[in-house]
């Protein structure tokens, strides 16, 4: 879960939420801005990306309102935020405006570190959140689900729902969410054995996504668990062929808000912002790559060679690196 600092008023001036794990992000912005409209029903919530927030734009949303309503703004990925823009938020640092609360999503790298330590310095509430890298954190994290939502359950039943969900926090939350809803008492690994053994497709995406995030590590771990399982290896040949091409549609399209472009493409909004996030660092070129690379693992393990796992494991490994090959330019 999130870690906090002592000062834990989710309506502070400035909140910075630093990380990189999805979920712990969005969770942050939601108690801020749940608590803002505890507080105001109508406050006024402002979702930015770096690309929205011009110089003098934050000077725009901050200026004193004639109604003196609360407002909520939330900046993503600041570390990316232009050298004038950052000079706009620094100023702001140093004098806040009331009922305003500014909130800073921060990967937390040496990317933008000067408006990150400004922040701290200034005083402001943060919020950890890191990877959960390790299958002992993910494990870690499954428990305290259950414990939040008042509910317990046996140590080899969190253990046998990170063996079955994987890596990815969201679905371990909606996991526990539904166990919590659909059992009464203690949850044990018989009943999760009921409800999630045999996710072929489940695990399959897992695989993909983390291929094309460039998380080599990850996804030979979710492989070599889905094979283990039993999972059939053309299922995840399609995943992955699945989320390269989604990388490449999204990052041929025209700019253009989440709805519009899932009618566009005909995809959910909630995956186009999932592939806006993991397309950072692909070009064209490493798209290509993928493409190929794919086709191979496809031929592979329908008769084309000889031993199928290999033909994944090769295939994931240069998806994995075509994410990273922006950065290699």
């Amino acid at each position: 879960m999130a870690r906090k600092t002592a000062n834990d008023d989710p309506l502070a001036p400035v909140t910075v939420a630093v990380g990189q794990e999805d979920l712990l992000l969005d969770r942050a912005v939601r108690e801020v801005v749940a608590a803002a409209k505890a507080a105001d029903a109508d406050t006024d919530v402002r979702d930015l990306t770096p690309d929205q927030l011009q110089p003098g734009t934050l000077a725009e949303l901050t200026s004193p309102s004639l109604f003196a309503e609360r407002k909520v703004v939330v900046v993503r990925n600041a570390q990316d935020l232009s050298a004038d823009t950052v000079k706009d938020v620094k100023a702001y640092l140093g004098s806040p405006a009331e009922e305003i609360t500014l909130v800073l999503l921060h990967a937390g790298g040496a990317k933008g570190k000067g408006l990150l330590d400004a922040a701290r310095k200034a005083g402001a509430r943060e919020v950890a959140c890191p990877k959960m890298t390790k299958p002992a954190d993910r494990l870690a994290f499954v428990r305290g689900e259950f414990r939040s939502l008042g509910r317990s359950a046996t140590s080899e039943a969190c253990q046998a729902l990170c063996d079955a969900i994987g890596s990815d926090l969201r679905e371990l939350a909606s996991a526990v969410s539904q166990l919590v809803a659909d059992v009464e008492g203690t949850i044990d690994e018989a009943i999760v054995g009921r409800y999630y053994t045999g996710r072929a497709e489940a695990s399959s995406f897992t695989v993909a996504d983390r291929a094309v995030e460039g998380r080599t590590a990850e996804a030979l771990e979710a492989l070599r668990w889905s094979l283990a399982t039993g999972v059939a290896p053309v299922m995840i040949t399609s995943a992955l062929a699945q989320g390269v091409r989604a990388i490449g549609k999204l990052s041929s399209a025209r700019g253009g808000r989440p709805a519009d472009l899932a009618r566009e493409l005909g995809m959910p909004p909630w995956k186009i912002d999932r592939v806006r996030q993991q397309m950072r660092g692909w070009t064209p070129d490493g798209v290509a790559v993928a493409l190929r690379a794919v086709a191979e693992a496809d031929a592979g393990v329908k008769g084309g060679g000889d031993d199928p796992e290999y033909a994944l494991e090769k295939a994931v490994v240069v998806i994995a690196r075509a994410a990273r090959s922006r950065g290699r330019a």
